[in-house]
């Protein structure tokens, strides 16, 4: 599993990049890092993070006796760069699981649900329905478009391992937003399995008092 944390958060505002933020007594990639160890404890957990941020996590896992074992790559310049990074992190396993280091409240089930789909289909990711209105800009106005068309994408994102080696080794696009996107564009399909909407991103400060009452319960 990778979980990818080598971003700078610069939507959340502030120096700390969001991952390092603590929420109920931990930084929130130390929660994400504890569900996946909980999932399975035998399971390789592989971290992105800044090069800058290296020391300081190390810092943090000592003083808060961190005792879950895993790996550290360093982050690259865009999340394609440093997943890229992470899969030499992650050795002797067929199936590799991408995550986001700030979706800490992802569950056991729906883990088990992307990993047990990519094991069928080669290629899983999770989803959740569109509930609002969408539109699509058209010049200087916009049109609806159906929202049954469309879903929200979630992680962990999960794949066979050479499907997803051979997919890192194409060049880099802005188009590839995920490791979905990535995958796809080497030519494969990819199954969508239910997410939850539990499942957040915390990105904004909004997000992050929500995480903290979520925790606190």
């Amino acid at each position: 599993m990778i979980i990818v944390a080598g971003g700078r958060g610069v939507r959340m505002g502030g120096d700390l990049p969001k991952q390092f933020l603590p929420v109920h007594g931990k930084p929130l990639l130390m929660h994400t890092l504890e569900v996946f160890h909980r999932w399975d404890g035998g399971a390789q957990l592989a971290l992105t993070l800044p090069e800058a941020f290296r020391a300081y996590w190390t810092m943090l896992c000592r003083e808060l006796d961190c005792r879950v074992p895993h790996r550290v790559a360093t982050g690259g310049e865009t999340r394609f760069h440093s997943v890229r990074n992470g899969l030499a992190a992650v050795a002797d396993c067929d199936w590799i699981g991408v995550h986001d280091g700030v979706r800490p409240f992802v569950s056991p089930e729906v883990i088990e649900a992307c990993f047990q789909a990519a094991m069928q289909y080669g290629a899983a990711l999770p989803v959740v329905p569109v509930v609002e209105s969408l539109r699509r800009r058209d010049g200087d106005g916009s049109r609806a478009v159906d929202r049954e068309e469309y879903c929200l994408v979630q992680t962990p994102q999960v794949f066979r391992r050479d499907w997803l080696e051979e997919a890192y080794r194409q060049p880099y696009s802005p188009l590839f937003t995920d490791d979905a996107s990535v995958v796809e564009a080497s030519g494969r399909m990819l199954r969508l399995v239910p997410g939850h909407p539990d499942n957040i991103k915390i990105t904004t400060p909004a997000d992050l008092a929500v995480a903290e009452k979520r925790l606190e319960s």
